[in-house]
């Protein structure tokens, strides 16, 4: 059995997430007599004694670690030679921003699995955050828009609901949620904000756990191919927040003329696609953006589209888009940078195509925290850690000293091996091309 370690994250100084959880890592400790090590962390939700009453040992840095688990980035400095690296990489993309990382990891003679890859047969992922990033993305938007009516002089309950770190958990941001839908329902929202429709893009996990979020206001869903007709004002309710889920038939279409829409052909061959989402835009107030993407699909919303919206209505009324994905310059292409909870959003001008910092004044609110399941870092780090659990005797167990496919890891963990003892594995060779691509540019 490898040395398990637990490394004390630093990506900012809201995270505060692990990927395992006390009452799991002693479990593992029981059954497979593993050494344990936590690494010491001031803002870790769960406590140094905790990890000791679990059978771990406190330790400072990761030199004593064979096998190291984080949950964000590692810094290219932090990085040592010969160990086993467990955590979100965010590589797979080619992300120019963390070749370096990569190549440091490969230059290191090191292995690296990726929990994003984590996946089934199927190739569905195993292990994840997703419904956390909804929740916190969905309680997050609804109360930075609270103060942002505030402070237009448009009252709204929403103003008394706070942001999801403020909140013990995510049944609790719920309780006070139905308290303000039920208000909702008895005394209505203000017709400057109605009818209050909220688009979200995405049936996955994270939209899932938008939806439930949103669900605890008074909602009615209405189709995509009835927002027309529904969510005119003399047809809205202003006791009603009405709900629209777009799946990919309803964001894109095949540019061929006649053609019908195919999934499969679209996953496949996405330049054959463009967006139809723009003729959408004039009816929503919020957006949530919870579809995976890549610089190779269409893109929803535009610059272009967003000014064409504001050219007929200002203020438009889309007030506000939470892009949970928070792929910068992606599909949602005004979020032009990333933020984190100690400003979780920022302005974005429609006509201009400029932003400007901070969620109060003129403009649509962009939220683009890239890490969300932070703010919420008990329930998100339990969650994942349950399905992380399963896969570590087998991960310890392993003998990195034979060839991957004879070392004994369990199938779903080699799928997610990037790096294997400093080579790239043939799953992920195409990243050879952004690592010279990223010397080159510098």
């Amino acid at each position: 059995m490898k040395t398990l370690l637990i490394r004390a994250e630093d990506k900012n100084r809201w995270e505060r997430r692990a990927p395992l959880v006390p009452d799991d890592l002693a479990k593992i400790v029981t059954a497979t007599g593993v050494k344990a090590l936590v690494e010491q962390s001031e803002k870790r939700f769960f406590s140094r004694e905790q990890y000791t009453a679990a059978g771990a040992e406190p330790c400072q840095g990761m030199g004593k670690g064979e096998v190291v688990l984080g949950v964000k980035e590692i810094p290219i400095e932090k990085i040592l030679d010969r160990k086993t690296y467990v955590f979100f990489s965010h590589t797979i993309k080619g992300q120019k921003a963390n070749m370096p990382l990569l190549r440091r990891i490969i230059d290191g003679s090191c292995t690296l699995i990726d929990y994003e890859k984590i996946t089934d047969a199927d190739d569905r992922r195993l292990i994840y955050f997703g419904p956390y990033a909804g929740d916190a993305g969905a309680i997050d938007i609804l109360s930075l828009m609270g103060e942002h009516w505030a402070a237009k002089g448009i009252d709204t309950p929403f103003a008394a609901f706070r942001r999801a770190h403020q909140y013990d958990s995510v049944a609790d941001a719920r309780a006070h949620l139905t308290e303000i839908g039920r208000q909702i329902g008895k005394d209505g929202l203000p017709e400057a904000i109605c009818p209050f429709s909220v688009g979200i893009l995405g049936y996955g996990n994270v939209s899932k756990g938008a939806q439930q979020i949103f669900d605890c206001l008074p909602t009615e869903r209405v189709e995509p191919d009835a927002v027309g007709a529904q969510l005119r004002p003399d047809r809205a309710n202003r006791h009603t927040v009405y709900i629209t889920i777009f799946k990919e038939s309803d964001l894109v279409q095949p540019k061929a003329h006649g053609a019908g829409f195919d999934l499969a052909e679209y996953y496949h061959h996405p330049e054959r696609y463009e967006s139809r989402f723009e003729p959408y835009l004039p009816f929503f107030t919020l957006l949530v953006n919870a579809v995976y993407w890549e610089s190779r699909y269409p893109r929803f919303v535009t610059w272009a589209g967003l000014k064409r919206l504001a050219g007929t209505r200002t203020p438009p009324k889309l007030c506000g888009i939470a892009d949970i994905t928070c792929d910068t310059n992606g599909s949602i292409e005004c979020n032009v940078k990333s933020t984190d909870s100690d400003m979780p959003a920022y302005l974005v001008d429609p006509l201009t195509g400029t932003t400007r910092d901070g969620h109060l004044g003129d403009g649509i609110v962009l939220l683009a925290v890239d890490n969300l399941p932070c703010e919420l870092p008990n329930d998100s780090s339990t969650f994942f850690s349950n399905q992380l659990r399963p896969f570590i005797p087998g991960l310890l167990g392993a003998d990195f000293s034979k060839p991957l496919e004879e070392s004994g890891l369990p199938e779903a963990l080699q799928k997610a091996v990037i790096v294997y003892n400093g080579r790239l594995t043939p799953r992920f060779a195409y990243l050879q091309e952004h690592l010279s691509s990223s010397i080159i540019s510098d």
